[in-house]
C-alpha cells in the first residue's frame, strides 16, 4: 500500500480557514444581503391572499402562452394549495428567483466578457467544467462554514451550481452574430458598446434566454439540497418526507416542485422565442402600420 499521500483536502480546509478568519466580516455583509433579499422576495410572496398570486401568475401565463398555459398555471397552483403546500411553496420560488437573479447577474456579464476575448474565455471555461462536474453537495460544505445553517447556504450554493449554462450560452449566442452585420455597424462608426447593445445582444438574445431558461430549471433543481442546510421551503418537506419514510408528503412536495418547474420552464421559454400573444398583436400592428405607410 503507497503510503503517499496528496493532502488536497488538508490543503483546502486551511484555506478555508484563513478566508473565514480573514474576510468573515465579508461574508457576514453578504449574510445580511441574500437573507435580506430572500426575506423581502418572500413577503411579497406570501403576504397576499393566495387568490392574489394566483391570479398573477395566470395573467403571466396568459400573456406567455395563451388561455391553454393559463387553465394549467390555475389548475397546477390550486393543487398546490389543495395539498397545503402553498406556504412552502412561495418560500422555495423566493429561494429560486433570488438565487436565479443573482446567478444571471452573474454569468450573462461573464458570458459577454468571454464572447469578447479569448484569453477570457479560456480561463472562464476550465472553471465552469468544474463547477459543473463537482458534485452539488460539497458545494454546501464551504457554504456552511462560511455563511452558517440557513437559507443563504442553500442560496450560493444554488448560484455557483446554476451559472455555468448562462454563461456558455449567453457566448455562444454573442459568438454565433452574423459577422457582417456586426462589421457593418463598425463601417457606420458604431463604438464597440453600441454594437454589443443594439446589435450583438437583441440578436444574441433567443440564445441568452435560453441560458437563463436552464440557470432557473437547475436553481430550482437545488431545492431539496438546499433544504438539508435549512433553507426550509418544499427541500425541507421532501428532506422531512425522507427522514420519516413518509411517502404522502414527499409526493405532496414534489408534486408542488414540479408544478413550480412546469410553470418556470414554460414561461422563460415563450419569453425566451418572442411568441407570445402580445408580441404576436404587437407584430401584428407594425406590419399594418408599415403597410398604411406604404399606401
Amino acid at each position: 500500500m503507497n503510503d503517499f499521500r496528496l493532502p488536497l483536502g488538508t490543503l483546502v480546509e486551511g484555506f478555508i480557514d484563513y478566508v473565514t478568519e480573514t474576510f468573515g466580516f465579508l461574508f457576514d455583509f453578504i449574510r445580511v444581503v441574500f437573507d435580506g433579499a430572500y426575506e423581502f422576495v418572500d413577503l411579497l410572496l406570501i403576504t397576499p391572499p393566495f387568490w392574489v398570486i394566483v391570479l398573477l401568475a395566470a395573467g403571466l401565463a396568459l400573456a406567455a402562452r395563451g388561455w391553454k398555459f393559463m387553465t394549467g398555471t390555475i389548475v397546477g397552483l390550486l393543487v398546490i394549495v389543495g395539498v397545503d403546500q402553498w406556504e412552502n411553496a412561495m418560500d422555495t420560488l423566493a429561494l429560486v428567483l433570488v438565487a436565479s437573479l443573482l446567478a444571471i447577474a452573474f454569468s450573462v456579464p461573464l458570458g459577454i466578457l468571454a464572447a469578447k476575448s479569448s484569453v477570457a474565455s479560456g480561463i472562464i471555461r476550465p472553471i465552469l467544467d468544474f463547477m459543473q462536474t463537482m458534485p452539488a453537495f460539497v458545494y454546501l460544505i464551504p457554504a456552511l462554514i462560511l455563511f452558517r445553517v440557513g437559507v443563504v447556504p442553500g442560496i450560493v450554493a444554488t448560484i455557483i451550481f446554476a451559472m455555468a449554462p448562462g454563461v456558455r450560452l449567453t457566448e455562444l449566442g454573442i459568438r454565433g452574430v452574423d459577422r457582417e452585420v456586426v462589421e457593418a455597424g463598425q463601417a457606420f462608426g458604431a463604438s464597440p458598446w453600441r454594437i454589443l447593445r443594439q446589435i450583438q445582444l437583441p440578436l444574441a438574445m433567443p440564445t441568452i434566454m435560453a441560458g437563463i431558461n436552464q440557470v432557473i430549471m437547475l436553481s430550482l433543481s437545488m431545492v431539496v439540497i438546499a433544504g438539508m442546510v435549512g433553507a426550509g421551503g418544499l427541500g425541507a418537506q421532501v428532506v422531512a418526507s425522507l427522514n420519516r419514510i413518509d411517502v404522502s408528503l414527499g409526493f405532496e412536495a414534489g408534486l408542488a416542485v414540479v408544478i413550480l418547474a412546469i410553470f418556470l420552464d414554460r414561461l422563460t421559454a415563450a419569453l425566451g422565442t418572442g411568441d407570445t400573444p402580445l408580441g404576436r398583436i404587437r407584430n401584428t400592428r407594425k406590419r399594418r402600420a408599415q403597410q398604411a405607410l406604404a399606401a
